[in-house]
């Protein structure tokens, strides 16, 4: 008796391992992705610039990683909202505050290293995932080029105009984001996904609509895609699977999606070595309360001994530092 629609994996010739190097770019889904892999000692690098929900964004910030951009003082501004909240810090439209600075060059310096970064991974990525999660953008109002932001800064709405892009819009920034990433890396394999975390600021119906545009965009560009959104509306539409503001999925979802994914990109082997790595983990964390005793030395000599194991045993995993200084 089936309780669930399933939904049918896709069928590829990606394979993932531990030997891979794997990029997450897009909504703060493909961070959740990324942190399932990372977690189990996969070789990750996800979003340099923050959080990147629409198409149009994506492809600006690959862009101006593929072109080697070096971002300089007209590429920040500072928030001087007198009496209206604002910090002082400096900015930019493109990136998530996280890079932002008390000052102008603190700003500038943290979007190139965040550059370099993304540009220096990516020549050597194998794969490369990248998470949709909107077909709605915010662009300066009056600027000439319609000038679409990644993020607003908590700044004046009425300094944005708002509005669903369109099937072919969605389409072309799809088209962009793949030709950036190929210059990149030419080798690298490309998923696309869309996020299954709705937004209910755009309304239910406004939701669809986002949602149906970059569906309907990567489709027509004939992207390689993985069902995320798919499963979770399908096979977890459960609240269950929700968190309590019943908009952001558990973590037991989160998982799901990650163990579908594992399902479809892993063959058996991998997903042995992953079985393993799972359960190092999980007596490597185990809580040390007297380091003194004998019992905490016996206990870490076996941590020593089993992390050399496992990177002999596993091509391509590196046990990294947090788990090293338990030993």
């Amino acid at each position: 008796m089936e309780l669930f629609t399933p939904v049918e994996l896709p069928e590829t010739g990606l394979k993932i391992d531990y030997t891979k190097k794997l990029a997450f770019f897009g909504s703060c889904f493909a961070d959740n992705m990324s942190a399932q892999f990372a977690r189990r000692k996969f070789c990750t690098f996800a979003n340099p610039f923050g959080t990147v929900y629409n198409p149009l964004s994506i492809e600006r910030m690959l862009r101006n990683i593929a072109d080697g951009k070096f971002f300089g003082e007209n590429d920040v501004f500072q928030d001087l909202r007198a009496g209206n909240g604002g910090d002082g810090l400096w900015h930019s439209w493109d990136a998530h505050s996280s890079l932002s600075g008390t000052t102008r060059e603190e700003c500038i310096c943290k979007l190139n290293e965040a550059a370099q970064q993304a540009r220096e991974f990516l020549q050597q990525a194998d794969v490369v995932f990248v998470t949709l999660g909107s077909a709605f953008v915010y662009s300066l109002t009056g600027s000439a080029d319609n000038r679409v932001v990644a993020n607003c800064h908590r700044q004046d709405p009425r300094m944005f105009d708002r509005r669903l892009v369109s099937v072919e819009e969605a389409t072309q920034a799809i088209r962009g984001i793949v030709e950036c990433l190929r210059r990149l890396s030419p080798a690298a394999h490309i998923v696309f996904t869309v996020s299954p975390i709705r937004h209910p600021g755009d309304g239910a119906h406004g939701n669809n609509l986002s949602k149906a545009t970059v569906l309907l965009a990567v489709n027509q560009v004939g992207a390689e895609y993985f069902p995320s959104y798919e499963i979770v509306m399908d096979e977890l539409r459960d609240y269950r699977f929700y968190e309590s503001d019943m908009i952001h999925l558990t973590k037991t979802a989160e998982q799901i999606i990650f163990e579908r994914m594992v399902e479809s990109y892993c063959d058996k082997t991998t997903r042995g070595h992953i079985a393993k790595v799972e359960k190092f983990l999980k007596m490597a964390n185990h809580r040390i309360v007297d380091t003194t005793s004998p019992a905490t030395h016996a206990f870490l000599e076996k941590v020593r001994k089993e992390t050399a194991l496992l990177e002999t045993e596993i091509p391509g995993l590196v046990i990294d530092a947090k788990e090293k200084e338990y030993t």
